[in-house]
């Protein structure tokens, strides 16, 4: 048995004063019975899976991409940027920008333009900048993401990715060897929607195909990827820290259990 979808504009029965809010219904039965043993994994990408090289080195690539090589030697110079950036994030009209930004890859060009030509340094090179951040080379996976990525598959548990990205990230995995180990990809700018939109979680659910109730997400945000409870999947939310080391995704398998 699976997880019923709820129709649009409908709720799921009240039965406490004090339910969580679902997107599905259940029968008798199945509230009653153990949850299902998990059947398949959904990890988030960005800073899950793989994190972005870290700021300075990104805007090194960028000088020289731009023909200022060497402009950012001086880690002083380059901290100052990186401040730059953080600063421009906060603008009204930047965090505007980011609205919705993830459900095309129109928009989400539109949304990093309008951040890096807020930035001194970056202002007349945006394309350029832009064009690095979704390079493969600028993209790395954890040390720990292939190891349980593996070992998932030698249990039997099917994995995909659900991500908010504009862009196809899927040779980022081929880059680095993962192709063959993850089974489906979600990705807002092909679904036209963004996390916690359940239908996001329900499509990668359906790609594998999987009950949600017996699907378990791994994410580090917990208003986006928590929101796939909603949909009936278990959750697993990371610290939201920079990591340079495992990212701590060997948990999973124990929340998976023996094959």
């Amino acid at each position: 048995m699976s997880a019923e979808p709820v129709p649009a504009g409908a709720r799921p029965p009240t039965h406490t004063l004090f339910d969580s809010a679902t997107t599905y219904r259940i029968t008798p039965a199945e509230s009653a019975a153990p949850p299902p043993p998990v059947q398949a994994v959904l990890f988030d990408f960005v800073n899950t899976l793989f994190q972005m090289i870290e700021a300075p080195d990104w805007l090194r690539l960028v000088a020289a991409d731009t023909g200022r090589p060497g402009a950012l030697d001086d880690p002083a110079r380059a901290a100052a940027v990186v401040a730059d950036l953080a600063t421009a994030y906060q603008r009204p009209d930047v965090l505007a920008a980011q609205v919705g930004r993830d459900r095309s890859m129109t928009a989400h060009r539109d949304a990093m333009l309008a951040w890096f030509a807020a930035v001194p340094f970056l202002h007349g090179h945006e394309a350029a900048a832009h064009a690095r951040m979704i390079d493969a080379g600028s993209w790395r996976p954890y040390p720990d993401t292939a190891p349980v990525l593996r070992a998932l598959r030698e249990r039997g548990i099917r994995a995909g990715v659900v991500s908010d990205i504009a862009w196809d990230i899927r040779v980022f995995a081929d880059r680095h060897g993962l192709d063959g180990l993850i089974d489906a990809w979600a990705l807002s700018f092909e679904a036209g929607r963004e996390k916690p939109d359940p239908e996001l979680f329900r499509k990668a659910c359906a790609d594998l195909g999987t009950d949600p109730r017996a699907t378990l997400m791994v994410g580090d945000n917990p208003a986006r990827d928590g929101g796939a409870a909603a949909a009936g999947l278990r959750c697993y939310i990371l610290p939201a820290e920079h990591r340079t080391g495992d990212r701590g995704l060997g948990p999973v398998l124990d929340l998976v259990g023996p094959r």
